[in-house]
């Protein structure tokens, strides 16, 4: 069974010659009925993701082929041969369940990865380009994921700026959806840090813009309400959680102006993180009681220390991956030997049945037990023996020892079960 890979990621190409190699998803069936016409290429997948496009495919086809296919769907672009790379079989199963675990992913232990992987898996198999070897390799690619994230830390710490604020608030505030937010700018960070508290249940959500047009924009996206800059005093006393990330001069919310909003709130705490640079939060904030205020440079820390937790894990994973891969290359090479296995009873049994005929016909004609029983033994013995015997010679002529060492380990273990 032969596996094959071929690939352009976040590794071995910038951005600008990924996207002129990714296929869309309107065109990646169409790309899959003209890859299967190649000679070759028994069967296909073909993942594109934004950092990576990889070709998998079993059958003979060689990946200078399927690369001149690639340019060939593409357009011919002279950089593109330099940042491919190939892996074919024990290396291609290795590297398909390495990138389902999320550990050839740019952010170590991404968990996108892998439902990228299986709606890849699901479109080639709607278009007809998978079949038995594919099947087994991507089912056992994501097996494979699967321990890994139930075995090991990998994809447990966060490791973007958005998703640590998230992992701070969870730290104070068990239940998110007992807590409102306050989200201060609309820009594409607080955007994300906003998805990611949506995500994670939060109650109630309020944005908070300059232009009160863009905050609309993103509430709408987000079920969650939307205010100008000057409603801020007003909505401190309500927000459990504050988020500012703005490109103010100045910072926006006082010492004063959250003094007030505590007691207000009658000493109920504020959990608040200050993304801008410049600060939006005037550093004297953090020390009122009842404030927990962390800066960009707190988040950055968390994210250094969480993506350390994270190479640690990934050597345990990386085992495992090794494990599941020599399981699987066993059984593959298992059932690849079934059809010699098969071909080798069906021949003995002919002999079997042939001789126990003539051994009949012996005790018909009146030949002693003993003599059926000896010509039984001697007939079977070389029979059985002949083709094995055979290719043994042919073998030493041709200075091949390989036959004759596995002969000799598995008469060795005969002898050591007797």
């Amino acid at each position: 069974m032969a596996f094959n890979i071929l690939g352009i990621n976040h590794k071995t190409a910038p951005v600008a010659l990924r996207e002129k190699v990714a296929f869309t998803e309107d065109r990646l069936a169409a790309a899959l009925r003209t890859l299967r016409q190649e000679d070759g290429v028994a069967e296909a997948v073909i993942l594109s993701t934004c950092n990576r496009t990889e070709v998998y495919w079993s059958g003979s086809a060689s990946g200078a082929a399927l690369s001149q296919w690639l340019e060939r769907h593409h357009g011919n672009n002279p950089d593109l041969a330099a940042s491919l790379y190939i892996h074919q079989d024990s290396r291609a199963v290795e590297h398909a369940f390495s990138v389902a675990s999320g550990l050839d992913s740019m952010v170590l232990g991404e968990v996108q990865i892998l439902g990228q992987l299986k709606d890849a898996y699901r479109v080639a198999q709607e278009t007809g380009s998978t079949g038995p070897a594919l099947n087994k390799l991507f089912q056992a690619a994501f097996s494979a994921a699967k321990r890994v994230r139930s075995e090991t830390r990998i994809g447990a710490n966060a490791v973007s700026l958005a998703s640590a604020t998230v992992s701070l608030a969870r730290r104070m505030y068990a239940d998110l959806r007992a807590h409102n937010a306050l989200l201060i700018g609309a820009g594409d960070m607080n955007a994300l840090t906003a998805r990611h508290f949506m995500s994670a249940g939060i109650k109630r959500m309020t944005i908070a813009n300059r232009t009160l047009g863009r905050a609309q924009a993103l509430a709408l996206e987000l079920k969650a309400h939307a205010v100008g800059l000057e409603s801020l005093d007003k909505e401190l006393t309500e927000a459990d959680i504050v988020i500012s990330c703005t490109a103010s001069p100045v910072p926006l919310i006082t010492k004063r102006a959250v003094e007030a909003a505590i007691r207000a709130r009658r000493r109920r705490p504020i959990f608040m993180v200050d993304m801008a640079v410049p600060r939006d939060i005037e550093p004297e904030v953090a020390d009122l009681e009842d404030v927990y205020l962390f800066s960009i440079d707190d988040l950055q820390q968390l994210v250094d220390e969480n993506i350390q937790q994270r190479e640690l894990a990934a050597g345990g994973a990386r085992l495992m991956i090794g494990e599941e891969v020599a399981r699987f290359l066993a059984e593959s090479r298992a059932q690849d030997a079934g059809p010699a296995i098969r071909a080798l009873r069906q021949q003995a049994e002919g002999i079997r049945q042939q001789t126990v005929e003539q051994a009949r016909r012996m005790l018909a004609a009146g030949k002693t037990g003993d003599e059926v029983i000896e010509y039984l033994a001697n007939t079977l013995t070389n029979r059985l023996l002949h083709a094995p015997t055979q290719a043994l010679r042919q073998a030493s002529e041709l200075a091949d020892l390989t036959l004759a060492e596995t002969l000799t380990r598995l008469l060795t273990e005969e002898r050591d079960r007797r």
